[in-house]
């Protein structure tokens, strides 16, 4: 298991853990479900040839990882309904460039 795969899964499902849990101490297990909802953005990964390519950069590669989608997760954070989800995506595609960068 290399460094980067465990930093990028760590970020995925871990670094949400705690943020639903020190962040949103009295419903943590409807965030963090929230937190892991927002892996379904990566579907559109599926509409790549090849699926998966170990050094490709996802952001701005992929549809729902582009940058106009990343403005409008960004959007999400200035309405109350939608912020969690948007911190989410955010926080994913995040991850996502640290993986452009390693």
């Amino acid at each position: 298991m290399t460094l980067k795969f465990s930093i990028h899964y760590s970020l995925h499902f871990i670094a949400p853990f705690f943020i639903a849990f020190f962040f949103y101490k009295k419903n943590w297990k409807k965030v963090y479900l929230i937190f892991i909802a927002s892996m379904l953005i990566d579907l559109d990964h599926l509409l790549a040839t090849p699926i998966f390519e170990e050094f490709r950069c996802s952001i701005n590669f992929h549809p729902l990882h582009s940058y106009a989608a990343i403005a409008f997760y960004f959007l999400g954070l200035f309405f109350k309904k939608t912020r969690i989800l948007a911190i989410a995506l955010l926080l994913h595609m995040a991850t996502d460039y640290l993986d452009c960068l390693l």
